[in-house]
């Protein structure tokens, strides 16, 4: 890939608008998801979901919730340390702020699917259900590009590049 013809002020401007853009997306989803958990115990038949079915709830309750934190808190820190020439600090903690906010929304998923599943079958499906969930979310979010990041590191200490896997964008 051609490098950019950016400066470091620049690249950083482009790194946070992509950071927050990337966060605008996934708390939209984030929000529904949490809006309709918070609505789940006031329906006609939560009191028929047995012990497994409320953990499966609160673990899906407390995913989205965490999930919401992470994608929001880089834009009030950004509000909040604004003019501050904190940027390159804010960038690294909101990308570790969405790594994480995407492991609470994969948790938060799998367990919601879970317990709607758990609900309506038999307790095999929702093992089932659970496992199809949890392995599509850690590979598509997770193992596969964590697997290009490690390749295009490798292919760049090949070709003498230094030792990054270039700017993050």
């Amino acid at each position: 890939m051609k490098p950019r013809n950016e400066t470091e002020h620049e690249r950083l401007d482009r790194q946070l608008i992509e950071l927050l853009q990337g966060f605008r997306v996934a708390v939209t989803g984030v929000q529904v998801l949490f809006a309709f958990l918070l609505t789940v115990p006031f329906a006609a038949r939560f009191d028929k979901v047995d012990d497994t079915g409320e953990i499966l709830f609160y673990i899906a309750l407390f995913g989205a919730a965490a999930a919401s934190i992470c994608f929001s808190t880089p834009v009030f820190q950004h509000r909040i340390l604004f003019r501050m020439n904190k940027k390159a600090m804010l960038i690294r903690r909101a990308n570790r702020l969405g790594i994480c906010g995407g492991i609470a929304l994969a948790v938060s998923i799998s367990a919601a699917t879970t317990l709607i599943v758990q609900t309506l079958t038999e307790d095999w499906w929702a093992i089932v259900t659970a496992a199809v969930v949890g392995v599509v979310c850690a590979w598509l979010w997770f193992v596969q590009p964590f697997r290009d990041r490690v390749q295009a590191t490798r292919a760049l200490e090949e070709d003498g590049g230094g030792k990054g896997a270039g700017d993050g964008g």
